[in-house]
């Protein structure tokens, strides 16, 4: 007998093996006890989160010859030929190769007619939102008020395709992305059925990269059986996806926070002597930046691996180190070559640090916030920062010169109150222009009395 793919093998045959999607197997089952069927259902969400699966039992459930249930007994010719694809009343359609109005004409031809053997004709209409909109609006009249003996079944990756109009007569199931614990509770299960070996860590990786499908998770674990042999390892299964493993995120993150340039750089050739995923290194950057960030802020536990660090970076570096992180694997894509732009975004977290300026700032700067400024550790930054401070001073003593700051500030807003009622001032707010800074120069009039200007 000729292999058979774990997605395929282990795909859910009822509801209650159905992981990830309660809310809708929970609707499902109990419309099914209870004989609460709708005529036509829309199940979305992204590939490989079970909308055909779901499709294909919800047939099996209607047309199972012991009556309709949420557990239909799966023995009955029905059911065996529902899971074989071999049922004549079950009617699946691949929207995407037949979009045309004519197709979906002499689909409908065939509704009137009672079912052939089933109980119900049940048509699953894949990725429905390939049909052109002449096909939509041939399939409205059947769709709102189709015979007794009909029940539609719509799947989509895009439901915003779909027309409002054959959304509106269609019960609704968003399908979720699936938690990756629960990924990795059916990857463990799945791969002890099939007697294969694993590391934890192995299938939590594989989880993680299946981006919340299931169907890709148990596609990457065919590969990676094939790739590791008797044992699914950590190490194995990352160099074989080309990713970075937490312990050596760790390690990049430690150099980082003791400014040691050049051995970051050489962790750096060294881990480029396999093939890496640059975008993937910097969500690991960002995903140990943020759990050390709550730890901070939150008495988060993070990552085991992370706990030492939870002490090394202030919070402030943390957020400068991760905004540079979301920019570079944004802008990854304009790089010369994705290394290139990754080298980049470690220079930047080195180079630059933040800088709390002092509540008493400059016009033009940002009092009380934090800003980055070149690493203390270079003689720029040094000026940079001698340079800032001595603008506050001079703005400080500026403000002792005007007398009280307090008694400067009310006149100052004065001053904005009576400019905003200038006609060409109110022109130009219209304009969308606005009164940016307003600085004061005091007059002495001829009785020696001091007026704003």
């Amino acid at each position: 007998m000729s292999y058979q793919v774990l997605a395929r093998k282990y795909r859910p045959n009822v509801l209650s093996r159905v992981v990830g999607q309660d809310h809708a197997v929970r609707a499902l089952t109990n419309a099914l006890d209870l004989d609460r069927l709708h005529h036509a259902y829309m199940f979305t969400g992204t590939r490989g989160v079970g909308k055909t699966t779901i499709a294909r039992i919800l047939a099996k459930s209607l047309n199972c010859e012991q009556g309709v249930s949420s557990k239909p007994c799966g023995e009955c010719d029905s059911c065996k030929e529902i899971m074989n694809g071999q049922f004549v009343d079950l009617f699946e359609i691949d929207a995407a190769t037949q979009t045309g109005v004519d197709s979906t004409r002499n689909l409908l031809e065939n509704v009137q007619y009672s079912p052939s053997r089933g109980r119900f004709k049940v048509y699953i209409v894949d990725e429905v939102h390939m049909l052109s909109e002449a096909s939509f609006n041939a399939l409205l009249k059947t769709l709102e008020e189709p015979p007794d003996h009909v029940k539609f079944i719509l799947a989509t990756t895009n439901p915003k395709k779909v027309l409002v109009t054959v959304r509106s007569r269609c019960l609704q199931f968003h399908l979720k992305n699936i938690l990756p614990d629960v990924i990795q509770q059916q990857l463990h299960e799945i791969l002890s059925a099939e007697g294969v070996a694993f590391e934890d860590q192995a299938l939590s990786t594989i989880a993680r990269m299946s981006q919340g499908s299931m169907r890709d998770a148990l596609s990457i674990a065919d590969q990676a059986v094939a790739h590791c042999g008797e044992k699914l390892d950590e190490k194995s299964v990352v160099d074989m996806l080309g990713l970075t493993r937490v312990d050596e995120v760790v390690e990049l993150l430690t150099l980082m926070g003791a400014n040691d340039r050049v051995g970051v750089f050489e962790f750096l050739r060294k881990l480029t002597e396999r093939p890496i995923d640059y975008a993937d290194l910097l969500a690991g950057l960002q995903t140990a930046i943020h759990e050390l960030s709550l730890a901070q802020v939150a008495s988060f536990q993070p990552n085991f691996n992370l706990i030492p660090l939870m002490d090394k970076f202030p919070n402030d570096w943390l957020q400068t180190a991760y905004q540079i992180l979301v920019f570079a694997r944004r802008d990854l894509q304009y790089a010369p070559e994705p290394k290139i732009g990754f080298e980049m975004a470690v220079i930047r977290i080195l180079d630059f640090e933040p800088v709390v300026v002092d509540s008493v700032s400059p016009p033009g700067s940002l009092s009380g916030h934090t800003v980055a400024h070149g690493s203390t550790q270079n003689e720029d930054s040094d000026e940079s920062t001698t340079k800032a401070e001595e603008e506050t001073k001079a703005y400080s003593e500026n403000l002792d010169d005007k007398g009280d700051s307090d008694s400067y500030m009310r006149r100052r807003e004065q001053a904005v109150k009576e400019l905003r009622t200038n006609p060409i001032v109110q022109q130009l707010e219209a304009e969308g222009g606005e009164i940016v800074d307003v600085e004061l120069h005091d007059d002495v009039d001829d009785s020696g009395d001091r007026n704003d200007r």
